[in-house]
């Protein structure tokens, strides 16, 4: 495990740029209180691998596609889950290819129909910024994720 103090949020968008360079496919969970910041490290993440346009929280349509640097990011919300079921009915399993890589926002409201994930990462208020805590599912990703993590925030 690793935890990070991140005062503002241009240390919360250097984060996401440092996983960019550390985290090409897979599975992500971001969790944490609404405001918590969990759209902000997907927007450096997002921004470090060559989106321009504006990344907004998928809380409405569930899933925004990025097709970046010939990889594709699917951005799931799933605030907005009655029951977990519903994942069977907007067809997440599809998204969850190989090559994919999926941040997913809110994964306890499909507790069970979700695979593991290769990262989990929570963010909470702390004083008057946030805490990070990174957990990985193995660990040649601890140091993949130290790292590049102290190239952005100088660890």
């Amino acid at each position: 495990m690793i935890e990070i103090d991140l005062s503002d949020e241009a240390a919360t968008l250097a984060v996401g740029a440092a996983l960019a360079e550390s985290v090409s496919q897979g599975v992500v969970f971001l969790v944490g209180e609404l405001g918590a910041g969990k759209t902000t490290l997907v927007r450096g993440w997002l921004q470090a691998l060559g989106h321009q346009g504006h990344v907004k929280s998928p809380t409405y349509t569930l899933v925004e596609p990025y097709l970046l640097s010939e990889r594709e990011v699917f951005h799931f919300d799933l605030y907005r889950l009655a029951n977990p079921e519903e994942v069977e009915d907007f067809g997440l399993r599809d998204y969850l290819s190989a090559q994919a890589l999926c941040l997913i926002e809110w994964p306890s409201q499909a507790q069970g129909m979700l695979p593991a994930p290769d990262l989990c990462l929570t963010l909470a208020h702390a004083d008057q910024g946030r805490r990070l805590r990174l957990v990985g599912a193995n660990e040649p990703i601890y140091t993949i994720l130290q790292n590049n993590l102290k190239k952005y925030l100088y660890l």
